[in-house]
């Protein structure tokens, strides 16, 4: 027994002496880490606390549950702190509870580090009288800091195990809807932990798509980014010219074929074209494109919904402080509960807005009340619409409060498409749930009738905002159809907005792909808006700069620049689109230029990528390639995403690579302490090729108001037609010798950036003659959708 007992000495000892330098160890390289144990004991005899802490080091709580405790006493004393690790100690004779209270510990608590039967409590050998509580204390401890070492390994970045999923392309090409059901995703929780993602920072909607929680930054900020890849446009056809597919065909041909690891970053498609007008994917899909183009997570939603709040709130607004006195209102804004009165958060912070530093309602004078409760809004000087994701032109101009119950308050107003909303523009930008408050409080919903801005904050509504919007934040997980991943996040219009998917997916994306990684994201419309507003306004925001510009182009898109006859969607391509014509390639090349000189103008480098089209010749091909290399691109490649996958756009992939590892020179086009006038100026010329700028003068009239309200150092966030280079959309080529007319200028204060009126911007798109809803039908029996794509 003395033997046995020197023996216990003698592991004791080093247990102890091992335990500390670990921990040690552990503290230096994580200094904000507090491993902590909770020693959770039913019926069982103290560890000695005191005795761990000085000895070990350790941060000790020490928590006594009767025999009678129930799996959510167990649950909420041990898994409140990521950093606490649980000792769960039990009488053996009480073993029945042990297995009814084992699974109410989270795996990761376990300091032995499964939950299963292996938690140190039930420990078979403390009958033996040689294991002295201190001893059981310090093999407790030992487990401890080996589990919060197991724990920050497991933080660490982990090396992607991607398992592409292999396609067999078809010909003739089928639907997208046919070629999305011949494949079989991965399920959504496989692909995570395939490129790192932990269990805990996934919220599944389904076995094909998840929320991905933003504590990844946190947990991988000392990650380098990945190399950061651009995908814009030429001047586009109303058809489109297939970035969206050029990025899914590069990204699934950077990680399904070159073994690299690649995200790509997309934008939400809006519901309303899906019934309208919408063009085909094929083999450059997303999983579950019916999810993708419908209602994915419901962000779109909760943007809607949000929207909305703030046009009920305005309207509401306007109706109490026309029929009630300051003292009604004061009395219903500040209602007494209980017997007590007390201003809210969002009422404090009114208040010392107006410079009124008091918090007892009973204090304010008569002025202070009515100050307080008078926004003023003018009813004609409100600028926030409702929205809705439908395409409906009837909602262009209504008006609302025509029932008798609103006392005449009617006024005309509009719906815009639910994409157009600032909202959307902030979820897009925002860099965390703070930061989106802030911006949300920040929306400017109309002018008082004295000229001053009234915000959200200003409504009360800010909280409830964020609250709506606080799942929406969060990108989705999907997977193209070689089971490569794709965030899909925000989907700003491209005029009115920057038209860009979030910042925050790209963040993370690049995060995710580790530095020798790819993050692939697309920019509306052509380089001249999608593009430059990435540039000015995204990269401004995130701070991040691009490695690689690609710019897709089509040979039917150049032939329209060269000449060609119009283009109209739902209307059979004229014959000079099908048939071989190389002077309109080479004239149209002109436009194509345009674009690679107006991405050099940022200081990056331009890789050319032709969506390859079953019409077009190898000789158009071909001429296309010598012309955008002679005018400046790194590279210039046909591509075959559409009908191939991502085995198509392998030399697309490799001249991206490539072109990424050289060093580049990015920079901004214009200071944002520029005035308004010379940062639009600057963009008309240098990006639109125009002579000059004219200023209506109600565009002027708001220049100086944005200037007297301090919002003079904000981004330009330019509103023209995507169909030219200038603001006339018949302008085909490279339009030369115009003054661009500046109708009107806006602000989206929340989102950051003013945007001035080039023409007539339509915000609610309308439904064609032969929508596309006439060929979408579901199957009662087999739930199956049918016609869409």
């Amino acid at each position: 027994m003395v033997k046995c007992a020197l023996c216990v000495h003698l592991i004791y000892s080093d247990i102890v002496q091992r335990s500390r330098e670990e921990l040690k160890a552990i503290r230096e390289t994580n200094p904000g880490l507090k491993p902590t144990l909770a020693i959770i004991q039913v019926l069982y005899s103290d560890i000695p606390a005191d005795f761990v802490s000085t000895q070990i080091g350790l941060n000790v709580m020490q928590i006594c549950l009767p025999r009678q405790c129930t799996e959510e006493e167990v649950s909420d004393a041990a898994n409140s702190e990521t950093q606490i690790r649980v000792a769960f100690l039990i009488k053996q004779k009480l073993s029945s509870l042990f297995y009814s209270v084992r699974n109410a510990i989270k795996p990761q608590k376990d300091v032995d580090g499964a939950n299963g039967g292996k938690l140190l409590g039930n420990y078979s050998f403390c009958h033996f009288e040689v294991f002295t509580e201190m001893f059981v204390a310090v093999v407790i401890c030992q487990h401890v800091v080996r589990s919060n070492r197991r724990w920050i390994q497991e933080q660490q970045y982990q090396p992607w195990r991607l398992r592409p999923l292999k396609l067999q392309p078809l010909s003739p090409v089928p639907s997208d809807i046919e070629i999305s059901r011949a494949q079989t995703p991965k399920p959504i929780s496989q692909l995570a932990q395939e490129v790192g993602l932990l269990p805990e920072e996934l919220e599944a909607y389904g076995n094909t798509k998840a929320k991905v929680h933003l504590s990844l930054l946190n947990r991988l900020q000392h990650q380098p980014n990945g190399k950061y890849v651009l995908v814009a446009g030429i001047t586009p056809t109303p058809l489109g010219e297939g970035k969206s597919t050029v990025t899914i065909g590069l990204v699934q041909a950077l990680s399904a074929h070159l073994k690299l690891n690649s995200f790509a970053c997309l934008r939400q498609p809006s519901q309303g074209p899906t019934f309208g007008v919408k063009g085909k994917t094929a083999y450059s899909l997303y999983f579950f494109s019916i999810q993708f183009n419908l209602h994915l997570t419901g962000d779109i939603h909760a943007i809607t919904a949000a929207n909305n709040l703030v046009a009920a709130a305005i309207d509401a607004r306007i109706l109490h402080e026309a029929t009630q006195s300051d003292k009604a209102l004061y009395s219903r804004l500040v209602p007494s509960v209980n017997g007590v009165r007390c201003f809210s958060p969002i009422q404090m912070a009114r208040l010392q807005r107006l410079g009124i530093n008091k918090s007892d309602p009973s204090d304010l004078t008569p002025e202070e009340v009515r100050a307080f409760v008078r926004l003023d809004l003018d009813p004609e000087k409100v600028t926030w619409q409702r929205v809705i994701d439908t395409n409906d032109r009837f909602l262009r101009k209504i008006t609302v409060g025509q029932a008798n119950t609103e006392k005449g308050h009617a006024r005309q107003t509009q719906f815009d498409i639910a994409v157009a909303s600032e909202i959307m523009a902030i979820l897009a930008l925002t860099d965390g749930l703070a930061d989106m408050r802030a911006r949300l409080g920040r929306m400017v919903v109309g002018s008082s009738r004295n000229g001053q801005p009234i915000t959200a904050d200003d409504l009360g509504v800010t909280g409830a905002l964020a609250v709506l919007m606080k799942d929406a934040i969060k990108p989705t997980l999907m997977q193209t159809l070689e089971g490569t991943p794709v965030f899909v996040h925000a989907g700003p219009f491209a005029n009115i907005a920057h038209g860009n998917s979030s910042v925050l997916a790209d963040k993370l994306a690049l995060k995710l792909v580790g530095e020798e990684g790819f993050v692939v994201t697309e920019a509306g419309f052509g380089a001249d808006i999608g593009m430059e507003k990435f540039f000015n306004i995204k990269c401004r925001t995130s701070g991040l700069k691009p490695d690689v510009v690609v710019l897709v182009a089509t040979v039917r898109a150049l032939k329209m620049h060269g000449g060609g006859p119009n283009v109209t969607a739902g209307v059979p391509l004229p014959k000079e689109y099908i048939n071989e014509n190389l002077q309109l390639v080479t004239d149209g090349c002109s436009n194509l230029k345009k674009h690679i000189q107006i991405a050099h103008l940022f200081g990056v480098p331009v890789v050319v990528a032709l969506n390859a089209f079953k019409t077009d010749t190898q000789a158009e091909i071909d001429l296309v390639c010598r012309i955008a290399e002679a005018s400046g691109a790194s590279a210039a490649v046909q591509c075959h995403h559409w009908s191939r996958g991502g085995r198509g756009s392998v030399e697309l992939a490799q001249a991206v690579k490539e072109v990424a590892s050289q060093k580049n020179h990015f920079q901004f086009l214009y200071n944002l302490q520029d005035s308004i006038v010379e940062k639009i100026r600057t963009i008309a010329q240098k990006v639109y090729g125009a002579d000059d700028i004219e200023l209506s003068p109600e565009a002027q009239a708001k220049i100086d108001y944005y200037n007297q309200q301090g919002f003079g150092a904000l981004p330009i966030c330019m509103a023209k037609t995507h169909l030219s280079l200038s603001h006339m959309p018949e302008k085909k080529g490279v339009p030369t010798g115009f003054i661009l007319p500046i109708r009107d200028i806006r602000a989206s204060i929340g989102a950051g950036f003013i945007y001035p009126l080039v023409g007539t911007m339509s915000t609610m798109p309308g439904l064609p003659t032969r929508p596309c809803f006439y060929d979408i039908d579901l199957d009662p029996v087999t739930e199956e959708i049918k016609g869409l794509f």
